[in-house]
């Protein structure tokens, strides 16, 4: 319990809720079609959180119970610099909280949905496997 009482004080900073809100209020599009799909526990009976922040980072969705982080990129991520700190940050993410980051492009969300939602089931059954 105590493990997770401190990994929760890393997440979602005081500091960083007005941006939360910012991100959730001016979310792309394709944000919005994939919430619809994971929220309520619609994929495997997982809760996902949106907009939720770990360490200084805001993850775009996370689900505490398999820590995994999914991330939607639009044209910025696609530079040299939008993809250093992608690398960045998906290195902190895993190797000081342990979570795994799923990352798609806005454009899989609209022309690929069933994929993605397929891509993070497998992702969500290979994790829990692994801690059983």
């Amino acid at each position: 319990m105590e493990n997770k009482e401190k990994d929760y004080q890393c997440c979602n900073r005081h500091e960083l809720l007005d941006a939360r809100r910012q991100l959730r209020k001016a979310g792309e599009p394709a944000e919005a079609v994939l919430w619809k799909c994971i929220k309520s526990r619609q994929l495997l009976g997982f809760k996902f959180r949106r907009q939720f922040s770990v360490g200084p980072y805001i993850l775009d969705f996370y689900c505490p119970e398999a820590k995994l982080g999914i991330e939607l990129d639009g044209a910025g991520h696609c530079t040299i610099d939008g993809v250093k700190y992608d690398q960045q940050r998906s290195a902190y993410l895993f190797n000081e909280r342990n979570i795994k980051i799923l990352r798609f492009e806005n454009r899989d969300l609209y022309y690929n949905l069933e994929g993605v939602l397929n891509e993070i089931t497998c992702c969500l059954r290979t994790m829990m496997q692994n801690v059983e």
